[in-house]
């Protein structure tokens, strides 16, 4: 694939800048890889040849020259943090500042013999072996340039780790705020290991606290051993003039379950990016999730599920709202793979387009190379129609609370799967605040 080189002077100061005399050798040799691919294919500006950016141009991002976020702790306070990001106190939470952890506003359990969370970088310097063997092996440099340059800055970040037969009641907070340090970038770095017949729940939050152009890029890798269960909820709640790049890596073994639940509400230009790899027999995985845009924002959702094992099942629904100038971007890619009989794969992405100058550009697709499977997929974008809008207003209903019902309904399809009370509340606050007042007119 050509891609174009970004203006990368910067962030070749900031690389060399790093110590990386106190980090293993190991480490120091993924970093390093990582850099020289970075050097050699830059970000994904191409316009040809570039299919997984299609619709999408990060031009921006390439073009800005963001410097490495230093250590801000001090200007952020518990109070900021209550009022902008989730925040349950009985949760296990690890809170990031510019993607450096801040020990100060974070509550880890220190004892507990069921679950480990720590900073990845108190991680690889007690020696965790889980660290070594696992860091930067679901993901791969070669595929993008955005994983290559997180890779090559690895420092900080999560690291979870549930033990086997562990059942975590108690959900893992991993709150990544950025401050709003203007032109800067962080590159969080998260490795969650599921052991065997395990169960949690990790909860993934970005958040900005201020109007500011910033940079985050961040890479979560995931391993589900064999029956692990694992619900994973990503909160993505930018500043409206910021840029954002995640990527997911999910690893599931023999009878493993990955579900998965996305939120984004705001961001200037946002791309989340997950691939979820069932490299086991009788595992599923349920990816949901809702995105709203507004003004002249954009969203990517590129989603890829690989079935390379028989008897798994996948399901795929995304909900979009779109108004203003806005613009959505839903890529559903479902892999079969020769040998995975018995798949059972739907995905689905359905959007309520409010604005004449919003636009969706959906693309699911399944390649099949497997017999007796049940495969299907589909997409639809629209307004909402004259028939039912006159049932609302029939009933007493003035228009514009007619509208916000219906616009809310459409949500509260994925919001109400959330299991967790206190989320789900504050989910429902976020989304219901962010609804225009909007009248449905023909």
């Amino acid at each position: 694939m050509t891609q174009t080189l970004t203006r990368h002077e910067q962030y070749q100061s900031d690389f060399h800048s790093l110590d990386g005399g106190a980090q293993p050798q190991w480490l120091r040799d993924i970093r390093t890889a990582a850099w020289q691919r970075f050097l050699a294919v830059g970000l994904p500006t191409a316009r040809r040849g570039n299919e997984p950016y299609k619709y999408t141009n990060v031009a921006p991002i390439a073009n800005a020259g963001f410097s490495l976020a230093e250590a801000a702790d001090g200007s952020v306070e518990a109070a900021d943090v209550t009022q902008f990001a989730p925040w349950q106190a009985g949760w296990h939470q690890l809170v990031f500042i510019d993607g450096i952890y801040s020990e100060a506003l974070s509550t880890a359990p220190s004892d507990d013999d069921d679950v480990v969370v720590t900073s990845l970088a108190q991680a690889i310097a007690s020696g965790n072996g889980d660290v070594e063997k696992r860091l930067s092996q679901y993901t791969d440099i070669e595929e993008d340039g955005f994983i290559a340059l997180n890779t090559a800055f690895i420092s900080d970040g999560a690291f979870v780790r549930i033990a086997d037969d562990a059942n975590v009641e108690t959900p893992v907070h991993l709150l990544f705020l950025a401050s709003g340090n203007t032109q800067t970038a962080s590159h969080p770095r998260t490795l969650v290991v599921a052991g065997s017949n395990s169960a949690a729940t990790v909860i993934e939050s970005y958040v900005g606290i201020a109007d500011s152009p910033y940079l985050t890029n961040s890479v979560t890798e995931m391993a589900l051993e064999t029956g692990a269960t694992l619900n994973h909820y990503r909160l993505l709640i930018e500043s409206e003039d910021a840029y954002h790049v995640g990527v997911a890596r999910v690893h599931q073994a023999d009878g493993s379950a990955y579900n998965s639940k996305v939120f984004e509400r705001q961001v200037g230009l946002g791309r989340f990016d997950l691939y979820t790899g069932i490299d086991g027999e009788n595992a599923s995985c349920d990816l949901k999730g809702l995105y709203f845009t507004s003004g002249s924002q954009h969203m990517d959702n590129y989603i890829n599920i690989n079935h390379e094992k028989p008897h798994s099942s996948s399901r795929l629904y995304y909900k979009g709202i779109l108004d203003g100038r806005s613009r959505a971007v839903f890529g559903g890619t479902v892999f079969v793979q020769p040998g995975a009989i018995k798949t059972d794969s739907h995905q689905e992405d359905k959007n309520l387009v409010l604005s004449p100058d919003a636009e969706v550009d959906s693309k699911p697709s399944l390649f099949i190379y497997a017999d007796d499977v049940k495969c299907g997929h589909g997409a639809t974008a629209g307004n909402i129609d004259l028939d039912t809008v006159f049932y609302m207003r029939s009933r007493g209903i003035d228009l514009e609370t007619a509208s916000r019902l219906l616009i809310y309904g459409f949500a509260s399809e994925i919001i109400e799967t959330v299991e967790d009370d206190y989320l789900r509340g504050y989910l429902e606050d976020q989304f219901l605040d962010s609804l225009p007042s909007y009248k449905f007119e023909f």
